[in-house]
């Protein structure tokens, strides 16, 4: 279950630092690189850990035995 909730977390974080960066990074470029387009990654990759974080805890909630916790 631990691990569910961190993958959730880390793919939360991941989309966050991508929206940022594609909302403030618009004027910058590094190299062949611009950050927009790194934070559009970022944020798509995020959202993709994050369902598979939903995944795994649903996963994990299905295989429990039914019954007082």
């Amino acid at each position: 279950m631990a691990s569910a909730r961190k993958t959730l977390l880390t793919g939360s974080l991941t989309v966050v630092v991508g929206l940022a960066l594609w909302l403030f990074g618009s004027d910058e470029e590094i190299l062949v690189f611009t950050p927009s387009k790194v934070g559009v990654v970022m944020m798509v990759a995020g959202g993709l850990e994050s369902l598979y974080g939903v995944y795994k805890s649903l996963l994990s909630n299905m295989s429990s035995p039914p019954g007082p916790h």
